[in-house]
């Protein structure tokens, strides 16, 4: 990371945010760590969402009168905002209410009606299971099978491994870009192009990456790349996949009904051009007018300083975890390979006791398998515990943490 980037005044920007800015019942600072779930939602983001309800409701690209056009214009923003913000052509950033929903749309459109048996799914050991999931399923329609790429004791993808399991028989390869357990980012444009010279397909789950540093979907040139608006200050409900132009084409749609059409008659459908083909119904409206608001925050402080920030919180948390007696931090120590999820284990303790502990010092962590049970499996765990940071993460913060897990650690009489 060259220093000429300046990070992001972290304590200044928890103003920027209601839930963060505004005292808690019993007076005490929240320290909100569990932005890998979700993240905070910025002023900005609230008071757009509520202008679309309150000056213009209306149902987009259907009415002709005024206040309806004027919807499918803040509409249509946050898709040109989407795609602006991963350097992608607009014609392939296809809005869906998750990422979820956009593998999904990927394993359906693309995978029931292309895989056979045979053929093989490449995905990594550290995928969420929305990566995971939907390939399963669509392998039992098929007879494609799911092949699972082996990750290093230090948490991150076995490259040679991974470069061996990519064949003749390989029709797609799913990454995840950054892991939403280890924090570990993954080369995914070097895997990316193993998957191309054989002739496979690759999709990137970029929910990870795209709210905390700079991601060029055109640079990674994956076939697919899926991100998620709660996860970058926008609200939920709403989701992007970011398609090469000519594969969305070239596939039928995963669902059907109205707005995804050009004609329907009684002998059969077309379907309306790219990225509409792919929305039926009505869309997240009121959703897309808070992701365009939430990109806008998000490129007027700056992608390359959030991540710069995130840097430099790497290292205050590593270093502040290592303080604890008897917890390990899981995934890479070298924090330009990682973004800021940490998730760890700690002697004697229970992932679920640890949270709630910190719950009762205003600490919000996750714990749990992380939608990520085959990683946990290998880690050689049912659960960790997982601090996650973003741009409005301050040190004030990490300390918080880590006096608190010394202070579990003594309540629950482990040393």
């Amino acid at each position: 990371m060259g220093n000429s980037v300046t990070a992001v005044d972290a304590t200044a920007l928890k103003a920027e945010f209601p839930l963060l800015a505004t005292p808690r019942p019993d007076g005490r600072t929240l320290h909100y760590l569990d932005s890998a779930a979700t993240s905070q939602k910025p002023q900005a983001v609230l008071d757009a969402m509520d202008a679309y309800y309150c000056e213009t409701n209306a149902n987009v690209h259907r009415g002709v009168y005024e206040m309806a056009a004027e919807a499918t214009d803040r509409f249509e923003a946050g898709r040109t905002a989407a795609a602006r913000l991963v350097n992608h052509p607009r014609e392939g950033l296809v809005l869906a209410k998750n990422a979820t929903e956009a593998i999904n749309l990927v394993a359906w459109a693309w995978g029931t009606r292309t895989l056979r048996e045979g053929d093989e799914i490449l995905v990594t050991g550290m995928e969420h299971h929305s990566d995971i999931v939907p390939w399963q399923i669509v392998a039992t329609i098929t007879g494609a099978k799911v092949v699972f790429a082996p990750i290093t004791p230090g948490g991150e993808l076995d490259m040679d491994a991974l470069q061996g399991l990519i064949t003749e028989r390989t029709r797609l390869v799913g990454v995840v870009h950054a892991s939403n357990v280890l924090g570990t980012i993954n080369p995914v444009a070097e895997i990316v192009t193993m998957a191309h010279a054989v002739g496979a397909l690759a999709l990137v789950d970029a929910t990870q990456s795209v709210p905390h540093m700079p991601v060029d979907a055109t640079a990674i040139d994956a076939d697919f790349l899926v991100f998620t608006g709660h996860k970058l200050c926008g609200p939920t409900g709403i989701g992007c996949l970011a398609g090469r132009p000519s594969v969305l084409e070239a596939i039928e749609p995963f669902l059907g009904g109205g707005e995804m059409i050009n004609d329907v008659t009684t002998e059969g459908s077309t379907w309306a051009e790219i990225p509409l083909k792919f929305e039926a119904g009505t869309p997240p409206i009121a959703e897309a007018v808070g992701l365009a608001a939430a990109i806008e925050f998000l490129e007027g402080i700056g992608l390359d300083r959030i991540r710069a920030h995130e840097r430099e919180l790497c290292v205050q948390m590593l270093a502040a975890l290592d303080e604890v007696p008897g917890l390990t931090v899981l995934g890479p120590r070298d924090p330009d390979r990682r973004g800021a999820a940490f998730s760890w284990v700690m002697d004697d303790l229970h992932p679920h006791d640890i949270a709630q502990f910190l719950d009762s010092k205003n600490i919000c962590v996750r714990a749990g398998h992380h939608c990520a049970k085959p990683l946990m499996r290998v880690l050689g765990t049912q659960a960790t515990t997982r601090a996650s940071g973003y741009l409005y993460t301050t040190e004030e913060d990490v300390l918080a943490l880590r006096d608190a897990l010394i202070e579990c650690r003594s309540w629950f009489g482990v040393g």
